[in-house]
């Protein structure tokens, strides 16, 4: 792709001026028309050292609202950042819908340079990759728009600039031994940008590919590209709110599936006696806490979800697990209705946010699952939303796994008869009231609706790598017994 970009580019001041001064005009125009239908915009600037991205960002933003943009300067993880998932860093910074976000640098680093310079084995830079593509495909497909933008230079012209650089005491500090090193190795790294830009050229988040030879000339292409974009991301979103729009049935994905069984043939006769459970209890608690210790040492993340009807025991059974872990090294995260700021970004963001370092456990009390019951059944979403949510849960739940973490999901199943005596019982003691709520009633009365969505959701999303495990919770002794037992089979195999 780079061997096609016209380095010989110019453009005189009066008709840069002339040029620029209504397209400023509209990107401020147009800044408004975003806000007010929702759209998260991100901005990205890649590009050879000393081409402009900083400059072109600074120039861009004067036409804007402070109040409607955030930059972010990415520079190289962490060593907390490393910690976490590939992409962790990188969700946590999308835009929340009407607002802009402008990279400097953004997760392409970790495929192109870090490419060359960490010496990355091809399955993990292919892996990267893989992860990118579907990472914008979420983002594009919930509404954000992704303008991404290269500023090519000529060896000649950046050791040029990295010169003149040199040359001035307050900038000399700019041009680093790493800027000299890539501009010696230009060639390589040419081949392993164009191999970046190629492979992440996509129909829902294109490379355009910007001449950075001539300031006025890039700067006149990018105003263009971005008014462009902005005004057929408006026009789109218009046609949509206007226009009915045929609804496809999404897959769930190129994955491998494990049968799970429909909630009706799931037996509730199983029971464990009480001094059999104490002993096993305390046997099954011991051995994960010595598991706890060696996954923090082999530095192995744990995450669990608990899913299942309410009063089937989630909070019970997480208890027993989590007395077996050391306080330090686990978290409960509770999951409820989402707040304005999680509704305001794409509905996975939260739970990225709440991602277990390496070595530690997170414990998650409901999860992104709700987007295909209670949002599905409620209408929180689009019928279009949570069918496409099958094949992001599960593309989220595989990026884990690449990861090295242990995912383990239970279903707590209970019958409709014995949740209602459950909730009886909470409701007739003191203590136990704050359990029920009017809105567990009114969920009851849809049971019908919510075991059909379970059941889709378990043929959707039970695979090979987070295959759903069944917990019978009629008594609670045994699914207590029989989570743990889960919990520590799959660490074992882990390590």
């Amino acid at each position: 792709m780079l061997d096609k970009v016209n380095l010989k580019k110019t453009m005189m001041d009066p008709e840069y001026k002339q040029l620029t001064k209504s397209l400023k005009h509209e990107l401020n125009l147009l800044q408004h028309a975003v806000k007010e239908r929702g759209l998260p915009v991100i901005v990205l600037f890649e590009g050879w050292g000393t081409a402009g991205k900083g400059s072109m960002i600074s120039d861009i933003i004067l036409n804007l609202d402070p109040r409607n943009f955030k930059v972010h300067s990415t520079v190289d993880p962490t060593p907390e950042e490393k910690r976490k998932p590939f992409l962790w860093r990188h969700w946590t910074r999308v835009p929340p819908k009407g607002l802009f976000a402008f990279f400097d640098r953004s997760w392409y680093p970790e495929v192109s340079a870090a490419r060359l310079e960490e010496k990355m084995e091809d399955e993990e830079y292919l892996r990267r990759i893989a992860s990118i593509q579907t990472f914008e495909r979420q983002l594009t497909d919930n509404g954000t728009v992704l303008i991404k933008f290269f500023l090519h230079l000529s060896q000649k012209e950046q050791a040029k600039r990295l010169q003149r650089l040199e040359k001035n005491a307050d900038t000399a500090w700019r041009a680093t031994k790493l800027d000299w090193k890539r501009n010696e190795r230009y060639s390589r790294y040419f081949e392993a940008f164009d191999d970046m830009l190629t492979r992440t050229d996509t129909s829902w988040a294109p490379w355009h590919i910007i001449s950075a030879q001539d300031h006025n000339s890039a700067r006149a292409e990018v105003y263009q590209t971005l008014v462009e974009t902005l005004q057929g991301a408006v026009e789109a979103f218009d046609r949509r709110k206007t226009e009915a729009q045929p609804f496809v049935t999404a897959d769930p994905g190129p994955f491998t599936f494990v049968k799970a069984p429909a909630l009706e043939e799931v037996r509730l006769d199983m029971t464990v006696e009480e001094e059999e459970y104490k002993a096993l209890l305390k046997k099954f608690q011991k051995k994960l806490e010595k598991l706890h210790n060696r996954i923090y040492f082999r530095r192995i993340p744990v995450i669990v979800v608990y899913e299942g009807w309410d009063a089937a025991g989630k909070g019970g059974n997480i208890r027993r697990i989590a007395a077996a872990l050391d306080p330090r090294g686990y978290e409960v995260v509770p999951i409820a209705a989402p707040t304005p700021a999680e509704l305001a970004h794409h509905y996975l963001w939260r739970f990225w946010r709440e991602l277990p370092k390496d070595g530690h456990v997170s414990i998650f009390d409901r999860s992104w699952y709700g987007r295909v019951m209670v949002e599905r059944i409620e209408g929180f979403c689009t019928k279009e939303e949570w069918s496409r949510a099958y094949r992001e849960m599960n593309e989220f739940e595989k990026e884990l796994h690449d990861w090295g973490a242990v995912l383990v999901k239970f279903w707590l199943q209970i019958d409709s008869d014995e949740q209602l005596r459950r909730f009886t019982d909470r409701q007739n003691t003191p203590e136990k009231q704050w359990k029920i709520t009017d809105e567990d009633w009114r969920n009851r009365e849809k049971w019908d609706r919510y075991e059909v969505a379970v059941n889709e959701m378990l043929q959707k999303t039970s695979t090979d790598f987070a295959p759903w495990t069944i917990i019978e919770s009629q008594d609670k002794r045994f699914a207590r017994l029989k989570a743990l037992k889960t919990l520590i089979q799959a660490i074992e195999a882990r390590l």
